[in-house]
Formats: C-alpha cells, structure tokens, sequence
C-alpha cells in the first residue's frame, strides 16, 4: 500500500486543492510515484479521464501535477448540485442518481465502499497519495456520515496537515476550533498551514508559537496570497476576482468578453484560456449593458438548463442576449448555453425541471431533449474553412443529459477511447452565434486566436498573429506553485510525517 498525506482545511476556499497540487508537483519533481485523491468531491467544474468517467476539475489539474494521466479512482464520488433535485451523485465516474442530503446520509455505507475501494486500487499503484479534504473535518452535526476528511486520513493512515485561510481573518480561532472539536481525532493533525497571506510576517510571528503551545502542533508554513497564479479555480468564489487583473495587461486594444454569469453555472473554466491573451478583457455579469455592448458574448455551461433560461428570462437577459446578435455581436454557447440558445428544451421525464417543453432564446436552429442517459467522453473534432474559422484539428471532451438535433454540423467530431471511437456531427452555426458540447474547446491555442481575431475584425482592428501555448503556460503555473510551497512550507517536516 501507498504512504499517504491528508491536506484538509478549516472551511471551503481555504486552498486546498491548490496545495495538493503544489505538493503533488513537488514530489514528482523528487521522483516519487505520486497521484491525488479525493474521496468525495461536491463541484459543479469537472473534467472527463482516459476512461470517459467524470470526476472534480480540480483531480486533473493535481494529475497534471503529479505528470500522470487522469483516472476516475482519484474522486469516486463527484456530487453535483441541481437545485431542487438535490445533487446528481457520481460514482466511479458514472452518474447514479439525484439524492438530496437525507438520501444522500442513508447512501453513505454504499458511498464509503466506493471510496475505499478506489482508494485501495490507486495504492497500488503508486508509492504516495496526497488526499483532499472537503470543507472542515470539524462539522460537527455531519461527523457520522462525513467519508472525505477524517475517516478517508484514517482507513489511508495519513498524517494530516489542516489550511486556515487568513485572508478570511480569525485564522488562529479556526485552527484551534477545528482541533477541539475533532477531540481524539485531532491527533491526526500533525501541523497547521496558514495560506493567502499579506502582510509583515514578524507581527505574526506571536500567533504562530501561541497557537502552538495551546494544541501542541507547530505552523509548517504561512503561504503567500498568490494573485493571479494562473491555474483554474474549483470555487465559483473566485468569478469576481478574474475580472480584477485585467488592468495589468499590454495596452493592445482589448476584446471585451461577457460570460453571462447563470444562477448553475458549471464549468466555468472552459474559460480560463482567455484570462492569457493579450487582447482579451474577460467579465462575469448579468448586466444588460456588458451583453449589449461586449464584442462576444458567452452563455457557459450550467448543471440545470431550463432553470437557467428561466433565470435569463425573469431578468430579460435572453433580450439583451438577442439584442446584441442583432448587433452582430458574437455570440457563443456551450453545452447548457448551447441548449439555451436553440429554438426549442424538451424535458418529458422531468430530467431538468417540471416543464415539459420551453422556448429557447431561439438563435440556433436546434432542438434538444432531455434524456436519462449522460454523455461523457473525450473527443477529437474536425472544422473546416466553410464554416468561418481556420481548418485545425481540436480536442476536447463533452459532459451533458440532452441530445440536440436540427442543424448540426459545425464540428465533425471522433469520440474517444479508439477502441470504440464513434464519429458524428457537433455544433451549430447561424450568422454571428454558434454553440457546441465542446468543452475545453478554447485550450486549443490557434482556434482560440481565431475567435479573437474574428472579433478585432469585426471591430476593425488588425488581428494579432501570435499565439499563446497555454499548455505549457499553465505547467509552468504548476511550476511557480510548487516552488512557492517548497520556499515557505517545512518540507523536511512533511517529508517526515509522510515517512519519506
């Protein structure tokens, strides 16, 4: 079996995935056959592994760091919430059922089967797994059916450093309330990292040895505030800070993107590209004016469509979406969004919602129906010069209930693995708006220049030749991550917990 290491934290957003993967990164560089893991993950970004499984956006970016390819055993458990459904529960990459959090409980002895035997599969492996934790281990009203954070370090033996986020204040409180409320099991926690921090690290320096003398655990390391590292983020939190570091880029004319920012937006990473382009000035809104006035409009991905359309509706968002085509506004929908801008969401079975058939806002000339059946694989896809952008060869990999129909055709696509790899027909186009099932879609380079130059044009700038590797732009984030860890975390003390 593989040693193994839990990062776990005092609440949401307080840097665990992002550690995780620094740490993975590290022990890869030091040669050690490293994976990620992640018992149960609650997250509405997620990505697609070699096998066609869906699993939490943020295991692959800590394969990657690991270097090593995506599986699902490294999140058994992906939930993904919908609203009055509860959540779609996923298992070992497979989408089960929805749940709401009672039925979910009742489920746990199934669930922790799961995570125990993906776990086990993963040792095997490899020599070491850095596992995540979810939320706080110190729910106190949810200990008894909690399978990620302490029971997970437990059945893996694993030393377990806890992240307090200071940025957040109260950090000493957090640490300290979190050891006393685990009781016995706090004796897991072998040290405490304090992340995103601003400041003179001497006027800390008192709170460190405090804090140690009163639970008898050092402070490993006071991680900086990375702004504006450069990887994707799991958290919605974070829509509002990319739109903050716009201002720092080269004074080219800018395009003006607007993701239209839905109630269920999900997978919002499929935008991250753009944050590196030089001409690419990126918002979260649901303003009428940025629709009506960006140089492209995005309707993004979303885990429940029809409530999202009728978000846009209540707020006459689908008007303003309709108004700036008119203007000869780019418009581009993806996955949800696509669905959303055909004619015509039909939903017989209740997969989505009550309502059995609904207008979209009509830009498309498709039609969609909500079926039991989830697709989920990667995919190779072929786009010709007829349609407008430049011929080139995409991957990308597709996540979604419905099956649209009508005029398809914009991208001929091969779905993966090569063993049974299917070829049919993707997306559509009608003037100024297309829409596809593609995501990841804009991580390849030349295609993404291509959506931009398309929109200098119309905005009668000269396009810009260069294109960005965004690739290995986000390696080297990994890269710069991991040595900030190495610079302020106690590795020698990790190494030795871990039994390195």
């Amino acid at each position: 079996m593989a040693k193994a290491l839990m990062i776990t934290g005092t609440g949401s957003g307080a840097g665990k995935s992002l550690i995780v993967t620094g740490l993975c990164r590290i022990f890869s560089d030091m040669g050690i056959n490293v994976a990620p893991f992640k018992a149960q993950n609650m997250a509405l970004n997620s990505y697609i592994a070699e096998d066609g499984g869906e699993i939490g956006r943020a295991q692959a970016l800590q394969a990657e760091g690991a270097r090593i390819p995506v599986t699902v055993e490294m999140n058994p458990v992906l939930l993904k919430a919908s609203g009055d459904m509860g959540s779609q529960v996923i298992l070992m990459g497979r989408p089960l059922r929805h749940m709401k959090a009672q039925e979910y409980y009742a489920f746990k002895k199934e669930a922790w089967e799961v995570v125990t035997a993906a776990y086990d599969s993963l040792s095997l492996k490899h020599d070491l797994i850095v596992m995540e934790g979810a939320g706080s281990p110190a729910e106190i009203n949810l200990m008894d059916v909690d399978i990620v954070n302490m029971s997970a370090a437990r059945y893996a033996k694993a030393p377990v450093l806890l992240v307090g986020d200071i940025d957040k204040g109260g950090v000493f409180a957090s640490l300290f309330g979190t050891v006393k409320l685990l009781g016995r099991e706090g004796r897991s926690i072998k040290g405490f990292i304090i992340n995103k921090f601003r400041g003179d690290i001497e006027i800390l320096r008192p709170g460190l040895e405090m804090i140690k003398e009163k639970t008898g655990k050092p402070v490993i390391g006071v991680l900086p505030y990375l702004a504006d590292i450069g990887l994707p983020e799991e958290d919605g939190l974070s829509l509002t800070q990319k739109s903050e570091v716009r201002s720092q880029k080269s004074e080219v004319r800018r395009i003006k993107i607007v993701i239209v920012r839905l109630k269920y937006i999900s997978n919002f990473t499929d935008f991250d590209p753009f944050v590196h382009e030089p001409d690419a000035d990126i918002i979260y809104s649901t303003n009428p004016s940025d629709i009506e006035n960006a140089d492209i409009v995005i309707v993004p991905g979303s885990k429940n469509t029809v409530k999202d359309l009728l978000f846009l509706r209540e707020r006459q968002l689908d008007k303003s979406i309709q108004l700036a085509s008119a203007k000869g506004i780019q418009i581009i929908g993806v996955c949800g969004g696509y669905q959303i801008l055909g004619r015509k969401l039909y939903d017989a079975d209740g997969i989505e919602s009550e309502h059995k058939e609904i207008d979209g806002i009509g830009l498309l000339d498709i039609e969609t129906i909500f079926r039991n059946t989830k697709t989920t694989c990667r995919v190779q896809a072929e786009i010709g010069s007829e349609q407008g952008f430049t011929p080139s060869l995409l991957r990308g990999y597709e996540i979604h209930m419905g099956e649209s129909s009508g005029d398809i055709g914009l991208f001929k696509i091969s779905r993966l693995p090569a063993a049974d790899c299917q070829q049919t027909f993707d997306g559509s186009m009608k003037s100024n708006c297309w829409g596809t099932y593609l995501h990841g879609i804009f991580e390849n380079d030349a295609f993404r220049r291509g959506v931009l130059n398309s929109a200098r044009k119309k905005k009668g700038l000269p396009p810009l030749d260069m294109v960005f590797n965004y690739a290995k732009a986000k390696d080297k984030a990994i890269d710069r991550l991991a040595q900030a860890l190495k610079e302020n975390l106690d590795m020698d003390f990790i190494n030795k917990v871990v039994n390195l």
